[in-house]
């Protein structure tokens, strides 16, 4: 069962810092330069399970989408990426320390997917579930390629799954943003926007039933917690000790393909949660958001 991950794929430059930002001034950080894109991370954390994956977006015809697409086929993801010339790249600056990172993005070529690219896609021999990044669904260029290929992958007979990618772009564009998938996954602060309410995790697993037929509530060290409009209570899953948190960027992506790996596998919730948290334990314990 082929996964296709619909999104971007970008380069990071991420910079974990030593205390506070000294406004102004210095500050001592360790810089490095790598891929990244929620979506592109997610594939490739699901080529490391072994799962059959395909990454779909667009990048730039230039020597850093070069390195991003070889990056990808050295990690075993196929990729539908269509090139584009006259766009900048896309590329994100995440500022990390301790368990917090903040980003300035810029998604460059990644704005201009279109349906089209979600159809060529969605046209590769044993594609059988569509796995979507909601960043594509908070830009307007692109929102439109992100809802077609939801809807057609349901008319298709795949299963869906949503990322509800970030909390600040979510909740400016607000929770209709959001349109209807067998899978939506949010950590806590996304699940809080999507509520429009504070809660329990299980609470707010039940209360974004409205968007999905089935949602995972990602609470970080706090474990994961499952429910479905088929479920009788949630079922929840402590998280995988970590020694140290050395980058937590892309912990949630790679909780995605842990969870969906064993999900799309036939496990049951319990194992599925279990198997995303281990990744996402892997992903912190790293700098960078790929395996």
């Amino acid at each position: 069962m082929t996964v296709v991950v619909l999104g971007d794929v970008v380069t990071d430059i991420l910079t974990v810092h030593e205390g506070p930002l000294a406004i102004g001034s210095d500050t001592i950080a360790a810089v490095r330069i790598s891929g990244g894109g929620s979506a592109a991370n997610t594939a490739a954390w699901l080529a490391a399970t072994g799962h059959p994956v395909v990454f779909a977006g667009v990048a730039v015809a230039d020597e850093p989408g070069d390195a991003r697409l070889s990056e990808l086929h050295a990690a075993g993801v196929r990729t539908s990426v269509r090139r584009v010339s006259g766009a900048g790249s896309g590329t994100v600056v995440v500022l990390t320390s301790g368990n917090e990172r903040t980003m300035f993005t810029d998604r460059g070529a990644n704005r201009l997917l279109s349906p089209a690219d979600a159809d060529r896609a969605l046209d590769h021999p044993g594609a059988r579930h569509l796995h979507l990044s909601a960043y594509v669904l908070f830009d307007p260029d692109c929102a439109p390629a992100g809802r077609h290929a939801l809807e057609e992958a349901r008319r298709r007979g795949m299963t869906t799954s949503l990322d509800a990618a970030s909390a600040a772009p979510l909740a400016h564009a607000g929770a209709k943003t959001l349109p209807w998938a067998d899978l939506l996954l949010a950590n806590l602060d996304e699940a809080r926007v999507i509520a429009g309410s504070d809660g329990t995790p299980g609470e707010l697993a039940t209360a974004l039933l409205e968007h999905a037929g089935q949602v995972v509530v990602k609470s970080g060290a706090g474990g994961a917690t499952w429910t479905a409009r088929t479920a009788g209570s949630p079922v929840h899953v402590a998280a995988v000790a970590v020694g140290e948190v050395v980058d937590p960027t892309g912990a949630g992506d790679a909780f995605a393909a842990g969870y969906l790996a064993a999900w799309l596998g036939g496990a049951p919730p319990e194992e599925a949660l279990r198997r995303g948290n281990e990744l996402g334990a892997a992903a912190v314990s790293r700098l960078g958001g790929r395996p």
